[in-house]
Order: structure tokens, then C-alpha cells, then sequence
């Protein structure tokens, strides 16, 4: 199966650089993915033309924002089902900002910037690895910040369209000690969109941290998806 990988908002294809070798050795066929992150339409589009370079059934995978881009990109028919880590499931009309703001702020929220036209970052001090990545193993923390990029507001404004997650099985890692993403958002989100729901401790870095945990959820529903033994 054509797995398809979904950074979040100022993340890269790094975000997967631990998960991708683990599904690759599988089988799989594994692409990754660079959004722009200007706009989710764009993201979108972006992501939607990775499914051309596809052979056969797609999987698609989001980390965080990139759950926004797989929930709208997923109507594609050639996407046969939707994986979400730690990630934003939005439904009909939504935007990110709409989710998060029904609930109280993450801890991240006190770490966020915002740039010159309004992009936004979060300023990785010592203070932020400690409450918000305290797992991520510090050899790590540099390359992770090399590759931060800002993420322009409008990804966080759009509203999605028909969720896939209406019309495709999904499933959805929490990460139950995320300080990004709250976790009862998560819950809740997993719960309303119908997936298969697994549970992990860490923080919004899951796959980073817990790479082949995060492998087997994917390998198991694409065995799911393809009736194909693990």
C-alpha cells in the first residue's frame, strides 16, 4: 500500500525521519510530503498532487496540522483511509482555530510568536523543551529546530470542507500527555470522526519519540485496509 506522510504546521518531512525507515522495511510504499503551509488550500492541492506519483491505494498519515490537510485531501478516491497522530480532525466548516478555541489554551500557547506578517512560530527555549518536548531526546532538539519553519494564520483559519473521515475508516493516536494539543480535544476528535482510537504517553512529538509505535498503528490499518496479515 502507498502511504502518504503529513507534517504539521512548521514541521518538515523530518517529523517522519524515524517512522518512514520502519514502514519502507515493511513494504510499503512511503511518500513524504513538504506543504508550503501559506495557506491550507494550497496544502491541499500540494498534498493531492503526491497521490499522482501514487500506484495503487493510498493511506494517508497527519501529524498535528497536517490532520487538517489528510481530512480534506482524503475525498480523493483514491485514498483508502485516514490516519491521525495526535493530529486535527475537523469536521465540516471548521477551522483549527474554531476547535481550539471551545477549549481552555494548550501550555504551547505561551511559547507561540508571531512574525512580521503574522505567520506564527514557537520559540524553542530551554523553558519550551522542558514543558512541551520534555521527551524528545536532546541530541535531537537541534536538528528539529534547524528544520522549524513559521506557518502562515490562514492554515489555521480556513475551514475544511466534507470531512473523509465521513466517508473512510480512520484511525487516531492520542498522545495522552500532549501540551500542544490538548488531549481531551483529541479524544473528542477522534471520537466524533469514528476511528479506531489507540492511546500513548509522550507529548505532541509521538513520532519522534515513539516511532514504531507509531509504524504499527499504520501497518495496522493498512492490514485493515488490504486484508493483508501482519
Amino acid at each position: 500500500m502507498d502511504i502518504v506522510l503529513v507534517h504539521g504546521a512548521g514541521g518538515t518531512p523530518s517529523t517522519w525521519s524515524r517512522v518512514a525507515p520502519l514502514l519502507r522495511a515493511a513494504g510499503h510504499q512511503v511518500h513524504l510530503v513538504t506543504n508550503p503551509m501559506n495557506s491550507l488550500r494550497e496544502d491541499v492541492a500540494n498534498t493531492t498532487g503526491v497521490l499522482d506519483d501514487c500506484a495503487g491505494p493510498v493511506l494517508l498519515v497527519g501529524h498535528s496540522y497536517g490532520g487538517v490537510v489528510i481530512t480534506n485531501v482524503g475525498r480523493d478516491e483514491r485514498v483508502a483511509g485516514l490516519v491521525y497522530i495526535c493530529a486535527f480532525a475537523p469536521d465540516e466548516g471548521e477551522s483549527v482555530q474554531d476547535i481550539i478555541g471551545r477549549y481552555p489554551p494548550a501550555e504551547v500557547s505561551k511559547h507561540m510568536r508571531r512574525g512580521p506578517d503574522g505567520e506564527w512560530f514557537s520559540d524553542h527555549s530551554p523553558e519550551y523543551w522542558a514543558e512541551i518536548g520534555w521527551d524528545v531526546p536532546e541530541d535531537e532538539r537541534a536538528s528539529f529546530d534547524a528544520d522549524s519553519r513559521p506557518s502562515a494564520d490562514a492554515i489555521f483559519a480556513e475551514a475544511t470542507g466534507v470531512p473523509a473521515w465521513r466517508a473512510r475508516p480512520a484511525w487516531y493516536l492520542v498522545a495522552a500527555q500532549d501540551k500542544t494539543l490538548r488531549t481531551d480535544i483529541q479524544r473528542d476528535m477522534a471520537a466524533r470522526s469514528g476511528a479506531t482510537i489507540s492511546e500513548i504517553t509522550g507529548s505532541h512529538f509521538t513520532p519522534r519519540v515513539w516511532p514504531r509505535e507509531v509504524a504499527d498503528l499504520v501497518e495496522r490499518a493498512s492490514a485493515s485496509l488490504t486484508g493483508a496479515p501482519r
